[in-house]
């Protein structure tokens, strides 16, 4: 999909009512409830956390879409498939700047190239006890992407048709802390499983383009 349909369809998407847990729901895994449960009051006191959503052209004007896969480390989050973003910061003036100051410094993407079209519904990620704020964006030329070596394994530049194609949409056996080899839905894309809050955001997104263009 050339990145020139895509501005033009920027008004579109900016006034389209967010599908929100319609689409969500689409890729959620069985056992999310249960996890959401467990925390009880916990959720009271979530973290907040932002993230990007970025899309640009690649030098054949084809829209692309970044995600990043996190190092291997001690957490709820290692070696997963994300958008960049981060937790909220005493600086942060808004959760709009935690998500452009956190895709700067994990993939180098300048704040003063971005453009935000909206803000998207947020995500609530039982684990680890944070709601996501997720905003849709665009740059106009494919950044300098620069990883961040200590928290990012690798930088994924996602083709746009590929997300809004449905036979990408896939089912992953995963393991959870009560149930072993449960089926969740998921996106294959550039070769990795992406499933969870993210897989739950990109089908936002999906529901959002292929409404608007």
């Amino acid at each position: 999909m050339t990145f020139d349909y895509i501005l033009k369809s920027i008004s579109k998407i900016e006034n389209i009512s967010l599908p929100g847990q319609t689409s969500q729901f689409k890729m959620v895994p069985p056992f999310r409830q249960e996890l959401v449960k467990r925390q009880g009051e916990n959720i009271k006191n979530a973290k907040q956390s932002a993230v990007l959503a970025l899309l640009y052209p690649d030098a054949q004007n084809e829209t692309h879409l970044v995600l990043i896969l996190r190092k291997t480390y001690k957490g709820v989050h290692s070696a997963q498939i994300g958008f960049p973003g981060g937790s909220v910061e005493d600086d942060d003036e808004s959760l709009e700047h935690t998500a452009l100051r956190e895709a700067f410094e994990e993939v180098g993407v300048l704040e003063k190239n971005v453009s935000i079209i909206k803000k998207l519904t947020d995500v609530y990620i039982p684990p680890s006890n944070f709601f996501v704020q997720p905003f849709l964006g665009y740059t106009s030329v494919r950044p300098q992407f620069v990883r961040q070596e200590d928290e990012v394994e690798d930088i994924l530049e996602v083709k746009l048709f590929d997300i809004l194609d449905d036979t990408y949409v896939i089912s992953k056996s995963v393991s959870t802390s009560y149930k072993v080899d449960v089926e969740v839905p998921a996106f294959k894309l550039n070769g990795h499983v992406v499933w969870g809050a993210t897989a739950m955001m990109l089908s936002e997104i999906k529901d959002i383009l292929k409404a608007t263009l």
